[in-house]
């Protein structure tokens, strides 16, 4: 069984941390976010941490007592830092770049793919091999990056296509004669 939930949460300087019923709001430096707890958990302030328990002793409770200490971590952490998933572009003629509220990207189709930035995202291209996505939504980040992916995912035989930064490819044998 984890024990993450009994960790209470850390609020840093330059962040205001709110309980209001189920409604936890987080304010920052990268702006406001917000989450609404199940009513199988509560949340408490206590000298300066985020305090999360289970209402009761049931499995449902138990279950989403960590789960809910993870989420409140993240508004904490993204409206203090934000959070930044990096993906790298390879193949030859595959390139991105960002103009203006769009992204940009030549994967080798007949046509260019322009992917609309979302608000309270920011994507920058370093070289143009390289794209940054940035932001304080933890969820939301990883779900551009997801989507910028699906455009051309890594294949297993050149390892072409766009990866996460961390992300390594399985490589397969070509066929032989």
């Amino acid at each position: 069984m984890s024990r993450v939930g009994q960790k209470p949460v850390e609020i840093p300087g330059g962040v205001e941390v709110a309980i209001n019923g189920a409604l936890v709001t987080a304010k920052g430096k990268l702006g406001e976010l917000s989450l609404e707890m199940l009513e199988t958990v509560s949340a408490s302030i206590e000298d300066g941490k985020v305090v999360v328990k289970p209402v009761d002793e049931s499995k449902a409770a138990r279950s989403m007592w960590g789960t809910t200490r993870s989420q409140i971590q993240s508004l904490v952490t993204g409206v203090s830092e934000g959070f930044t998933k990096q993906l790298e572009i390879s193949g030859v003629g595959y390139r991105a770049a960002v103009q203006g509220s769009t992204l940009n990207l030549q994967l080798g189709y007949s046509h260019d793919i322009n992917y609309p930035i979302p608000e309270g995202i920011t994507i920058k291209c370093e070289r143009p091999t390289a794209i940054a996505i940035s932001g304080a939504n933890k969820q939301r980040v990883g779900q551009v990056a997801a989507e910028i992916r699906a455009y051309r995912p890594p294949e297993p035989y050149k390892g072409k296509g766009i990866k996460y930064a961390d992300e390594t490819i399985l490589r397969k044998e070509g066929k032989k004669k």
